[in-house]
């Protein structure tokens, strides 16, 4: 075998191998790294100069910024006013509960982009909601995971900037209008599901519509929906960079939460600010180690045996991202979001773009997919905070997800086959272009 080959064998199994030993990924990735560099007699100090420039990259200041404002709303009382004004929307129609939960997490996913800060937050409050009407507390709890993926879609999400510079120069606007619609739909296609089960198991409607109560809880809440304007406008319109868009969202999220809302005082933003750097940190370190990590793919050539392996299975488009989803499913559910997108991004890019296909639209691919790869075992977290806050045991939690994970997946699939559905908002309005 040649060295290069002996290299591959030893770079894989020196990873699998520190995964299975529970070593946290970000030191599996640094590990296999060295011990295959020292085999093939390359400068160590590589590694290091990897580090460096991997993170010295001024788009990604836009994910600390879009960490610490999404910390700021979810602490900052906009959970609350973000349910009474989707109850005033929708909490009408028949298992409009349900209905709440999911436009909730909508508004709040666009605020926050996490699913994690989604669950913590408005779970507690939306599960108590719909348990005190009637609702089966798996059922809610369930539809409060489910419907929390919709912020891995609706901007900002970090994990968006993350994917748009590891896949070389993919637009950051476009990327944020691509997720839109998608998002929707999948708010859209929850809100459906809940609508049938709740006419199945003859959950309650709730209070008559009131044009009234809908203005008024729409004021309070518009505060911090413009977060989402200021962003999604100022970045797509190409007013702003994703970088400076996320340092004026924090600016005006700490306005609205600390002297608009006056939910958070200064001594708990030092609280929150802890949180976004541990945070941060996980992330940051995993970015780092994962541009050495990708050199050394580079350089034995991976990418370029995957692409004509993959080139020589099928030449079908709709086969291989077929193909693609169930392995990013699988992924997902053994791996953690930034991870698989710093490895997985710089190797599929190639075969995309050999069978012509938008990384924009296999952007919010890959963001779904994985998004779905937190709500089930061994290691979704969203699945693990769901069944803290609801005292549900993990396994009976996926027994009951099994329906949502149906749901999902249907959506998976046509938004990965009709690619208009991501596509549309940014060729309408030329961004990325």
């Amino acid at each position: 075998m040649s060295a290069e080959v002996i290299g591959i064998i030893i770079l894989i199994a020196a990873f699998l191998i520190l995964m299975i030993l529970r070593v946290g990924i970000g030191i599996a990735m640094g590990g296999a790294t060295i011990i295959t560099m020292l085999y093939l007699n390359l400068p160590i100090s590589v590694v290091f100069q990897g580090m460096i420039s991997g993170t010295n990259v001024f788009t990604f200041m836009a994910v600390p910024f879009f960490i610490l404002a999404g910390e700021i709303m979810s602490g900052g009382g906009i959970s609350a006013r973000l349910i009474d004004f989707a109850s005033a929307l929708v909490g009408w129609v028949h298992g409009g509960a349900g209905m709440v939960n999911v436009l909730a997490s909508m508004f709040f996913g666009g605020i926050s982009g996490s699913a994690a800060a989604d669950t913590a937050s408005l779970g507690p409050i939306e599960i108590k909601m719909m348990t005190d009407q009637g609702y089966d507390k798996d059922f809610s709890t369930c539809l409060t995971m489910a419907s929390s993926i919709q912020g891995m879609l609706i901007p900002p999400s970090h994990n968006m900037v993350i994917y748009a510079v590891t896949a070389g120069g993919v637009s950051i606007g476009a990327l944020f209008l691509a997720g839109l619609v998608p998002g929707v739909f999948l708010g859209l296609a929850l809100m459906v599901y809940s609508y049938i089960i709740a006419r199945t198991r003859k959950y309650p409607k709730s209070d008559k519509f009131s044009i009234k109560r809908a203005l008024k809880t729409g004021w309070t809440a518009m505060f911090g929906l413009m977060t989402i304007v200021i962003i999604v406008v100022g970045v797509s319109g190409g007013v702003m960079t994703a970088t400076e868009s996320a340092a004026i969202a924090v600016l005006w999220s700490f306005i609205v939460s600390v002297w608009i809302y006056k939910d958070i005082t200064i001594k708990e933003y030092y609280k929150i600010a802890t949180r976004t750097v541990k945070t941060l940190s996980i992330i940051m370190i995993l970015i780092s180690v994962a541009y050495s990590f990708g050199w050394v793919v580079t350089f034995l050539g991976i990418p370029k045996m995957i692409a004509s392996g993959l080139l020589a299975l099928t030449s079908n488009k709709f086969v291989l991202l077929f193909l693609l989803n169930i392995v990013l499913l699988l992924l997902g559910m053994f791996m953690s979001m930034s991870s698989i997108i710093l490895i997985l991004t710089p190797i599929l890019v190639p075969v995309l773009t050999t069978m012509n296909i938008s990384l924009v639209h296999f952007g919010v691919v890959l963001i779904l997919n994985l998004g779905m790869g937190l709500l089930t075992p061994p290691v979704g977290g969203v699945l693990y905070i769901g069944s803290a806050i609801s005292g549900i045991k993990v396994g009976r939690l996926t027994k009951a997800m099994i329906p949502f994970y149906i749901v999902m997946f249907s959506v998976l699939l046509v938004i990965t086959y009709v690619p208009e559905i991501s596509t549309f908002l940014p060729n309408l309005l030329a961004v990325g272009k």
